[in-house]
């Protein structure tokens, strides 16, 4: 992004939440193949801090959801990062034909060729990221919790066990709805993401 286009106070209002000061709750995910509504942490349970996240690409910011209609916060996120189009949509048994086969896909790991930009404006769900280890992390997203994955990243997504979230879902242009179901290994989108983010040199014994 080229700075000069933006003022010093929208350049602030955008930046991430810092790892020291972030509320959101991410852990290391157990191997259970119970219900994937479940949070699935590990016994005893092993957290992932938000400076770990970073390192993945992931970008999070805690805003205010009840006014995000006329948040200067997410306006500055939105000129600076240059998301341009939004949705807003509603997950629930209510709202989301065939609810249970939805959400089954959804929880299919999959990478896609743009950022996938999520703000839970009410409810609650679950993304979850590999990492470098191929382990799963499981980010518990809840209101007014502004996500962002980056192109490539495996991941996958459900709600948790109250089965409710309202959403607004934001992009880069024209809305890319595709996943590409693991293995990517060789699309595009999954080098750029190596490439970008690439794994710790592990110290030679």
């Amino acid at each position: 992004m080229a700075t000069a286009e933006f003022t010093a106070e929208e350049l602030a209002l955008a930046q991430p939440e810092k790892p020291d000061d972030a509320t959101i709750e991410a852990w290391y995910m157990d191997d259970s193949d119970e219900d994937q509504r479940l949070p699935h942490k590990l016994s005893p349970n092993q957290p992932c801090p938000l400076s770990a996240l970073r390192d993945l690409g992931v970008l999070y910011w805690k805003l205010d959801a009840d006014k995000h209609e006329t948040d200067p916060r997410l306006a500055a996120i939105r000129k600076v990062y240059n998301y341009s189009y939004t949705e807003i949509v509603n997950i629930s048994k209510d709202t989301l034909p065939d609810y249970e086969a939805k959400i089954k896909s959804f929880y299919l790991e999959h990478i896609h060729s743009d950022d996938e930009i999520r703000y839970i404006l009410d409810g609650s769900g679950y993304f979850d990221v590999r990492d470098h280890s191929d382990r799963w992390i499981r980010i518990a997203t809840r209101k007014g919790d502004l996500l962002v994955l980056p192109e490539g990243i495996y991941h996958r997504f459900t709600l948790d066990t109250d089965n409710y979230t309202k959403a607004m879902r934001l992009f880069v242009g024209a809305p890319v709805w595709t996943p590409h179901n693991r293995p990517q290994e060789e699309h595009p989108s999954r080098a750029k993401y190596l490439d970008k983010f690439p794994a710790p040199i592990k110290a030679s014994a």
